[in-house]
Order: C-alpha cells, then structure tokens, then sequence
C-alpha cells in the first residue's frame, strides 16, 4: 500500500503523546532569534494529518500544508472542517522533492522526520533545493531528522505494538523493523486492524522506509544548496544535540 494508507486513520492516536505545542514554541522561538521580522506565510512541508499546521494557523500564520499522501490530507481536511477552519489551511498533495507553490514563504517547518522518507540519492538535494526556491531571503527552514543513534538503537531491527480506541472502534497496529546499515535505510512493515461497524476487523499491510542522514552530511548540503545554519539542537529546548538524542533540529536561513 502507498506510505500511510494502513494507519492514516490511527496515525494521531498513535502519536498522541507528541507535543506539538512545544514544537510551535521552538520555531517561534527561532523566528524570534533569527529573522528580522516575524513570518506571515508559513508552510509546512509532510504536513501529515495537519497537527503541527493547525498548531500554526491557531498561533496567526497564513498556513499551507503539503503532504504526499492524499489518505493523511483526508484527515487534515477533516480535522480543519470539525474546527470551522477550513478556510484558513491551504493543503497540497504534492511531493516534497519538486513540489509547486503560488508564491514565496516567509519560513518552512518540517516536523517528526519527514526528511528522513527521502530515501533515493538526491531526493535531499531536491527537497532543499525546493524549499531555497519558495523561501525569501532571510526565511528560516526548520526541520528535525530521527538521529544515527535512533536508527541504530531505537529503530534497529525492534518490534513495538500499539493499540487503542477511536470513536468507539478499536485498534492494533504491530510495527517491525529491519534496519540495513550498509544501506543506513530501515523498512518499516506495519500491520493494524481496526474494528469496523460490524464488529469485525479490517486488516491493512503496508510497507515504510526512511534513511539516516548523518549530521555532517545535512550541513555540507545546506551549504550546497544556499543555506546558512544557524543552528543545531538536541530538543525544542534549544540545547546542544547529546550522543543519545533520538532527534537532532536544523535551523538554517535562506541567504542566496
């Protein structure tokens, strides 16, 4: 199945504990330090089902969202319908390698490792390459990547399990990874059931990759690609990344 089309509807439940707020926090703490003026246009790049989007359009950022899967954009559009914000979210079911806008942003967020699912040579190239190309001078990319620890210790070749209820309707979802480390790229194969109406159980399979960017590749990249880095961080606390953080924040300005 395409990437989130087996847990699009229990993606949010199962990252519940994630908190968004203190991402938003983060990046406004950056557009604060790091930009001359505070941003008006914002896009968020894997938006996903919109969490962190609405998170910023609630904060008063002209939102837009891109997500290449068209199951988790359903849900972000539902999301905005029940809030009566449905007008405030611009949301595009575009690839983030090469996808189009209808103008220049002021900042680009990229929350919980949407980076990391670029998985073919070059893909990072043209994702940054992208992002130079919508962002005005002076407009900060924010993006976090899952870390070489977590690849290799959290991640690995573990299993996990999660289940839980939504509206009513169960949920199990089991997880197993396989991480390759010649390749730095861990397949993800996802199983879950969701309860249905009839009180049977509705099975989807699907398969995810996401490769692991090594800190230094990032910043030669950036480099490449036009960017400054004014930042590297361990947590949405700002601090310094340690050898056993799990996700490391790149802050970096658009200057050419």
């Amino acid at each position: 199945m395409e990437s989130y089309s087996a847990i699009y509807g229990i993606y949010d439940d199962i990252n519940k504990s994630v908190d968004y707020s203190a991402f938003a926090d983060f990046y406004e703490s950056c557009f604060k330090k790091y930009m001359s003026e505070k941003p008006i246009l914002v896009l968020d790049l894997a938006c996903g089902t919109g969490a962190m989007t609405e998170e910023l359009d609630k904060r008063g950022y002209d939102m837009t969202g891109i997500d290449l899967s068209f199951d988790m954009l359903c849900v972000a559009k539902d999301r905005a319908y029940e809030k009566n914000r449905q007008d405030n979210i611009l949301y595009l079911c575009q690839n983030m390698t090469c996808f189009e806008l209808y103008g220049t942003v002021d900042a680009c967020v990229c929350t919980l490792d949407g980076i990391n699912y670029l998985t073919e040579d070059g893909d990072l190239e043209k994702t940054l390459a992208c992002v130079h190309n919508y962002l005005i001078p002076g407009g900060l990319f924010i993006f976090d990547v899952s870390s070489e620890y977590k690849f290799k210790n959290v991640y690995a070749n573990n299993s996990f399990l999660y289940n839980g209820e939504i509206e009513g309707y169960k949920y199990f979802c089991a997880w197993q990874n396989m991480y390759d480390r010649e390749s730095e790229i861990c397949e993800f194969s996802l199983t879950a059931f969701t309860e249905t109406e009839k009180q049977t159980y509705l099975r989807a399979d699907e398969l995810q990759y996401q490769r692991m960017y090594k800190t230094e590749y990032i910043e030669k990249l950036l480099s490449a690609s036009g960017f400054a880095l004014r930042a590297i961080c361990g947590d949405t606390d700002g601090r310094a990344p340690r050898d056993d953080d799990e996700r490391i924040f790149f802050v970096a300005e658009c200057i050419k």
